[in-house]
């Protein structure tokens, strides 16, 4: 049985994303090296890449991959958790938007732009995780940072909910999507309903359940997916093994495949020669 790929999980609700691997785990031997490429919200659902055995080095790759979500914001109220699973508080004074005016405010979150993460959500505070310090009450400030919004489209709206389909680059919150579209409209909003449909190529149509029999695992050039490759002779993956460089065309980050076409190394390319950067041990 080859231990070492890709799975892709289709998460359930209630669920945090560590303790979905872990019970993905019972389909490996025990001691088997196991983790997650990017963290789905308990409430959420949808794709969610695990990466077994030598896989686990090469989970950057994979989170740094385009993801596509479907979710349903309610308009109208707040949450602390930007979520249903949090304290929801009601706008009494909200009154319904119009159709235009929601499309227009959506427009504005589009392409490279500055978002402050969730209270509740996994970034750091002075080292410390966010949700760990507003469990406890204290106030959270999160500065903003950059991410990248592709593509925001509504494919339904009925006042007070309206449901989207988004697609952005890594580090992207959809809560705080929804959070800062009630803002903008003056009333409020929160996720409801959250499903990542896409991460780069792994899609939900082949995403597994966790109660399947043990799935055969995605090759691990699977997670370099968008990166250039390049086909190496068994002489030129030694010298890869033993950090010294081979002649190859191309700049910049490189997969190299083998003669059979499975991953051994990430290197870099320049000027004829390609450089291992992470090299995967033998089987």
């Amino acid at each position: 049985m080859n231990r070492n790929g890709l799975v892709v999980l289709d998460k359930p609700p209630g669920l945090t994303s560590r303790d979905a691997v872990d019970r993905a785990a019972r389909w490996f031997p025990r001691k088997t090296r196991i983790g997650h490429a990017g963290t789905l919200d308990p409430l959420a659902t949808g794709v969610l890449v695990v990466a077994v055995g030598r896989a686990t080095r090469l989970i950057e790759y994979v989170q740094a991959m385009p993801k596509a979500y479907r979710t349903r914001v309610r308009l109208g109220a707040t949450s602390d958790t930007d979520d249903a699973a949090g304290t929801v508080t009601g706008n009494p004074a909200a009154s319904p938007v119009g159709e235009d005016a929601v499309r227009a405010a959506l427009a504005g979150f589009v392409g490279a732009v500055e978002q402050v993460p969730p209270a509740y959500s996994a970034a750091r505070v002075e080292g410390r995780r966010a949700y760990a310090l507003a469990r406890r009450g204290a106030d959270v400030d999160l500065a903003p940072r950059p991410v990248r919004i592709d593509r925001i489209e509504v494919r339904e709206y009925r006042w007070p909910d309206l449901e989207l389909d988004v697609l952005c680059g890594k580090g992207t919150y959809i809560r705080s999507i929804a959070r800062d579209l009630g803002r903008a409209l003056g009333v409020g909003g929160y996720v409801t309903v959250l499903r990542r449909l896409r991460v780069g190529p792994f899609t939900v149509e082949e995403a597994v359940p966790l109660d399947a029999d043990p799935p055969a695992l995605l090759p691990m050039a699977a997670a370099v997916s968008g990166l250039p490759a390049v086909r190496v002779t068994a002489a030129e993956v030694r010298r890869l093994r033993n950090g010294q460089a081979v002649s190859a065309a191309g700049e910049g980050e490189t997969a190299v495949l083998d003669e059979s076409g499975e991953l051994v190394a990430v290197g870099r390319a320049a000027g004829g020669w390609l450089k291992p950067e992470k090299v995967l041990g033998a089987a």
